[in-house]
């Protein structure tokens, strides 16, 4: 199934599948609950220090099954509304991370932001580069936006050599860009634009695709 995109922004989301060469993204659903729960707590302190810090008012997704299905219905709504595109990243049949694309922004801007995590069992696979270009494949050739852009805090070296590894441009520091953990951080922000990804699609495409 190397190269293969399947499904529209459009359809349900149970139709939509993203394929790259090892990995396969999807919208979560409600019946993914039990493996994402197990992974995310089993993941904690390896996500925690990168994420922004839950409201207490919230019920915790990955201990109540109904606040995941919330999540996933918000989710849903958000790609049918064009807003925001998550999907899950599986390994064969193993749920391994998230992959999404945030904010997405039409008018002037046609851009958006993409963020990922990854289960550490399955790290230093590049399962993550694989994706990242699956779903810039996707926010380009089925979305159409002209420019993404990937923000990490400084220190996060293990995003930060994903970017590196996919030779996605760095464009500069933020500073106190975003809440994490419960600290304004900057962030690194690294970019690719529609022109960048036609000059470098065969490239990207015969590694990943």
């Amino acid at each position: 199934m190397s190269g293969r995109h399947l499904g529209h922004p459009s359809v349900p989301a149970a139709a939509i599948r993203l394929y790259g060469r090892r990995v396969m993204l999807r919208p979560m659903a409600p019946a993914d609950w039990p493996h994402w729960a197990e992974v995310r707590q089993r993941n904690d302190r390896w996500l925690t220090p990168w994420e922004p810090l839950r409201p207490a008012n919230l019920l915790d997704p990955t201990r109540d099954r109904e606040a995941f299905v919330s999540r996933c219905s918000a989710r849903d709504r958000d790609r049918q509304m064009g807003l925001a595109y998550g999907f899950g990243l599986f390994v064969g049949n193993d749920f391994a991370g998230e992959v999404n694309l945030n904010g997405v922004a039409r008018g002037a801007l046609q851009s958006g932001t993409v963020g990922y995590w990854i289960d550490e069992a399955k790290a230093g696979h590049r399962y993550v580069a694989e994706a990242v270009v699956v779903l810039i494949r996707f926010a380009f050739e089925q979305l159409h936006l002209h420019r993404l852009e990937i923000c990490i805090v400084p220190r996060n070296r293990n995003s930060r050599r994903v970017m590196e590894v996919l030779g996605i441009r760095e464009e500069g520091v933020a500073l106190r860009f975003l809440e994490i953990n419960g600290t304004w951080e900057d962030h690194v922000r690294y970019g690719i634009t529609a022109e960048e990804w036609n000059d470098r699609r065969e490239e990207l495409a015969a590694a990943w695709l």
